[in-house]
C-alpha cells in the first residue's frame, strides 16, 4: 500500500512513462512562461515613446540602414551599450528603448567582432567612414573587417526607398506625405556608400550624454 510520501513519486512515474502526456505538460509550463514574459511587454509597449529628437529615418539614412542590414554587419557590430560600467565609460551612456522606436528590426545585440556602434555618430569624420568601408586597414591596420567596395558604385534605388517609408508608415512611423513624395529626389545620385555613412553618423545622436 503506498504510503503519503509515495504519491509524488509514482505521479511523476506516470508521467515519465507517458510520452505523450508529457509532451502536453512541457507545452503548457512553456505556454505560460511565455506569456509570463510577453504579455508585460505588450502593455509596456504603449510606455515606450522616442527619445527628445528621435524621428523616423530621413531618405538617405533609411537606405543606408538597409543596406547596412543587408551586408550583414549586425553579425559584428551590436548596437546596444549594456548598462555595466567598463561598457558605458568605453561608449556612452547605456543604450534605452527610446532611441530604437523607429528601428525595424532593432539592432542590439550582444554580438561584437567589432566595436558597438550605438554611439559611433559623430566620432568620425565623413571620410573616414568612407576609407574604413572600402579599405577598413587603411585606417585600423589591425581590423578583421571585410571590404564594402562595390558600395561606392551602387546607387540608390529611390522607388525602393519610397515604398520603404509608405510601408513603414503604415505601420506607425510618422512619414508625412511630403517626405515619402521627395523620397527619391532626396536619394537621387547618391551611393550606397553615402547612404551607409549618413546612417552611421545618425547613431547615438539623441542619446543622454555621460554615464
Amino acid at each position: 500500500m503506498d504510503t503519503e510520501s509515495d504519491k509524488p513519486h509514482n505521479a511523476h512515474e506516470k508521467i515519465e512513462k507517458n510520452i505523450g502526456l508529457m509532451a502536453v505538460l512541457i507545452a503548457v509550463v512553456v505556454s505560460f512562461g511565455g506569456l509570463a514574459e510577453i504579455v508585460p511587454l505588450m502593455y509596456q509597449a504603449d510606455t515606450i515613446k522616442p527619445l527628445p529628437g528621435v524621428k523616423p529615418y530621413p531618405a538617405l539614412q533609411l537606405a543606408g540602414r538597409d543596406v547596412y542590414v543587408r551586408e550583414g554587419c549586425y553579425n559584428c557590430h551590436s548596437q546596444m551599450v549594456r548598462t555595466l560600467r567598463f561598457e558605458t565609460e568605453r561608449y556612452g551612456h547605456y543604450s534605452l528603448a527610446g532611441e530604437s522606436v523607429y528601428d525595424h528590426p532593432f539592432q542590439w545585440g550582444s554580438k561584437r567582432t567589432g566595436p558597438d556602434l550605438a554611439r559611433v555618430g559623430g566620432r568620425y569624420s565623413d571620410d573616414w567612414h568612407r576609407i574604413h568601408l572600402i579599405d577598413p586597414r587603411a585606417v585600423v591596420p589591425e581590423s578583421n573587417m571585410p571590404s564594402f567596395p562595390w558600395l561606392e558604385h551602387n546607387t540608390i534605388d529611390g522607388q525602393a526607398i519610397t515604398a520603404h517609408m509608405r510601408t513603414l508608415k503604415t505601420i506607425g512611423d510618422p512619414y508625412t506625405d511630403d517626405e515619402i513624395a521627395n523620397a527619391a529626389k532626396d536619394v537621387a545620385g547618391k551611393t550606397e556608400l553615402d547612404a551607409v555613412v549618413a546612417y552611421l553618423q545618425a547613431l547615438g545622436r539623441h542619446a543622454p550624454r555621460g554615464n
